[in-house]
């Protein structure tokens, strides 16, 4: 199984900030595995909250990559232990999942939602994700891309007059995302004004290892709290059921699609919501982030729309929100290149 590397900056239709970063560009890497003439691709990107780089994930990989040449690949699941017994980062991990599941589908000849048995006929739609900005700013971003759902990102010391102000320009769904910025007690007070502007849910408000203050919110919060950083592994599952009312996997933090698999069953099991997120990826990412829909409560895969140029073909979605699968079996990926 021959495996490649290849390092990209995304460049952004506008500044993207939340509580603690801004940028105008997303560096990511592409990995492809092909076997039997046919190549799958994943990717993952960098981040600096969790320090990782792209060359630093081409490095972990070109360390084995003759290995994984000489791997026998018969299922995704098989190659993502050999993977995780290598020691890799959970990031360089998902991109060479998100390949392998790409190149298993195309082999079979079948799209990955098939092949573990879930239909496309039904699919919560993606929210449009609006930055922390300038009031002017954030409106001007609503009205260049109208969507039934947006995640605001705050983080501010007027994020109820944000969402106030916004409100009076839309009657779409409003998701709140805090990205770590609240306390426990700025949760608690912000929840029903927020609740009567129309936001559906709160995203991690809390710093990722406030528990206790966590606890607090799930006793009095009027509004469901969906974690994010405070998920980023299996093991973390079972404990945020007792102190969220749902999850939102990352597939670069967990690993891919293999362990996001066991995770939104393990999370229907403890009966909390299951969201998929994305990471600002290419078409590449939101493709195989795509094939888990028919499995999810809420899903924010938009980060290809906020992009000024692509770098692959693959899952659409359109202005309303309806997601276009392509005929390509596996993710359906292909790089434009």
């Amino acid at each position: 199984m021959q495996v490649h590397l290849k390092k990209y900056t995304l460049p952004l239709k506008h500044t993207f900030s939340i509580s603690r970063e801004s940028h105008d560009f997303q560096d990511t890497m592409i990995a492809s595995l092909t076997l039997n003439g046919k190549t799958g691709y994943g990717e993952a990107t960098s981040n600096p909250y969790y320090k990782i780089t792209t060359q630093s994930m081409m490095d972990e990989i070109s360390a084995i990559s003759s290995e994984i040449e000489r791997f026998e690949f018969t299922t995704p699941e098989i190659f993502h232990a050999f993977l995780v017994s290598k020691g890799l980062s959970n990031f360089a991990i998902c991109a060479l999942d998100l390949a392998a599941h790409d190149l298993y589908g195309k082999l079979l000849g079948k799209p990955l939602y098939e092949i573990w048995g879930t239909s496309i006929e039904n699919y919560p739609t993606t929210n449009y994700t609006i930055g922390i900005a300038a009031i002017d700013v954030m409106l001007a971003k609503m009205q260049e891309m109208p969507w039934p759902i947006y995640k605001i990102k705050l983080g501010t010391s007027d994020d109820v007059a944000i969402v106030r102000e916004l409100r009076k320009h839309t009657d779409a769904i409003f998701r709140i995302d805090a990205n770590c910025a609240w306390t426990a007690t700025e949760t608690i007070h912000n929840a029903p004004l927020l609740k009567e502007l129309g936001v559906e849910f709160l995203e991690q408000p809390l710093k990722a290892d406030d528990w206790s203050g966590m606890e607090e919110v799930m006793h009095h919060s009027v509004l469901p709290v969906i974690a994010d950083e405070s998920c980023i592994v299996e093991s973390d599952v079972e404990k945020c059921a007792l102190h969220f009312s749902g999850i939102n996997i990352k597939l670069t933090k967990c690993g891919g699609l293999t362990p996001a698999l066991r995770m939104i069953k393990k999370a229907k099991e403890l009966g909390i919501s299951v969201m998929v997120g994305c990471m600002t990826e290419s078409t590449v990412g939101i493709s195989a982030i795509a094939q888990l829909i028919p499995q999810l409560d809420y899903v924010d895969m938009d980060g290809a729309l906020l992009l000024k140029s692509d770098i692959a073909t693959g899952v659409h979605i359109e202005p309303d929100g309806k997601v276009i699968f392509p005929k390509l079996a596996g993710s359906g990926v292909q790089l434009l290149e």
